[in-house]
């Protein structure tokens, strides 16, 4: 009879010790990407043939990644980004390569170090890109 007593005790005091750590993954990656995103520049695009530079900026602990998503509500407007790691580069990461960005968040460079300086280098994707605001968070 003791035995019954001892078991659901050891156990409740164990999934209490087991519940008390650090918060679930998905908690502590929604946390990470509100502060990421919390800070975001908004910046505005402005139609032009040649690509567009924005920046010196510097990497932080903010965020892990480099990321742009557009401000819009016009469906079908998309702009082409790359990051130019300026200490070592005058080209585009990712093989000199652009991607292409939509109202989601979307990665421009990945696993970033703290204290990188780069400029984001921007084109539009076609001629509806006017005047295109967009949100950069790095």
């Amino acid at each position: 009879m003791i035995r019954s007593t001892i078991l659901p005790a050891a156990l409740t005091a164990a999934a209490a010790l087991l519940g008390a750590g650090a918060a679930p993954a998905s908690a502590q990656t929604s946390a990470a990407a509100t502060s990421c995103y919390g800070g975001a520049k908004t910046l505005t695009y402005h139609y032009q043939a040649a690509a567009k530079e924005y920046g010196t900026y510097t990497t932080s602990s903010r965020c892990g990644d480099i990321n742009l998503r557009l401000v819009t509500d016009e469906p079908g407007v998309y702009l082409d980004a790359c990051v130019v790691f300026t200490d070592h580069t005058t080209k585009c990461n990712n093989g000199d390569a652009y991607t292409t960005h939509g109202t989601e968040w979307g990665t421009v460079a990945t696993d970033v170090l703290d204290g990188t300086h780069f400029v984001l280098r921007v084109h539009a994707y076609d001629t509806d890109a006017q005047n295109v605001t967009f949100q950069l968070a790095y």
